[in-house]
């Protein structure tokens, strides 16, 4: 079994809802929290460019790489995630688009050759794991980005104190906040690395992170 999440009853991953049952709300409810704000700082901060190869790690339903492929069509946008459900989602909002595609794979263990990608993303996915698939998750981000690449990775964050927003106050309550993501970058061998935190009027505090591959 995968150590994917810290505790799941019926898979070794977090299903993108929570739970099989409650997919067919997801999207809605991601519209509701204000997700796309979350989406859309991550892709500007990413910086992302014709001809790049840009990997999301835990799509889900796939929104953000939908946004990225949408804003960017001459980048090559790449979204996995191991829920089969979830990934049979975004594969009908496709809807013939070029430069997108999404296969199951689990963030710790991708399939994908060194160097692949320019550009790794991650929103809202970390702190559902534990340490020790956040460090081969991070090692993998590491080993498949080129050098100069960067890995580009939003959020909950515990550092904005008396920070309003149901859902980084939910993740707070339960222990999942993720403020120890740049010592994991570290010890993955990334540089480089800048946190900036912001105050979503639904969510709550989120931090964006972002480190820089090694040029070996």
């Amino acid at each position: 079994m995968n150590s994917m999440t810290k505790h799941h009853p019926t898979h070794d991953y977090l299903p993108a809802a929570g739970r099989d049952a409650y997919l067919p709300f997801y999207d809605l409810l991601t519209i509701a929290f204000g997700v796309g704000t979350v989406h859309r700082n991550l892709i500007g901060q990413a910086r992302l460019g014709t001809g790049q190869r840009v990997l999301e790690i835990g799509c889900g339903t796939g929104n953000l790489s939908l946004r990225a492929a949408r804003t960017y069509p001459g980048a090559e946008v790449l979204g996995t995630d191991p829920d089969p459900l979830a990934l049979a989602r975004a594969e009908r909002k496709i809807g013939g688009r070029q430069g997108i595609r999404f296969e199951l794979a689990y963030a710790q263990e991708l399939p994908y050759a060194d160097g692949s990608f320019d550009r790794v993303l991650s929103s809202l996915m970390l702190h559902h794991l534990d340490d020790e698939a956040k460090t081969a998750t991070l090692t993998e981000v590491a080993r498949v980005l080129r050098p100069g690449g960067s890995v580009h990775i939003a959020d909950f964050t515990g550092e904005i104190h008396g920070a309003h927003g149901f859902l980084s106050r939910r993740m707070r309550k339960a222990g999942h906040v993720a403020d120890d993501i740049p010592s994991f970058l570290r010890a993955a061998g990334l540089e480089s690395i800048e946190v900036s935190t912001r105050q979503h009027r639904v969510i709550g505090g989120v931090a964006y992170y972002r480190a820089t591959a090694r040029v070996r």
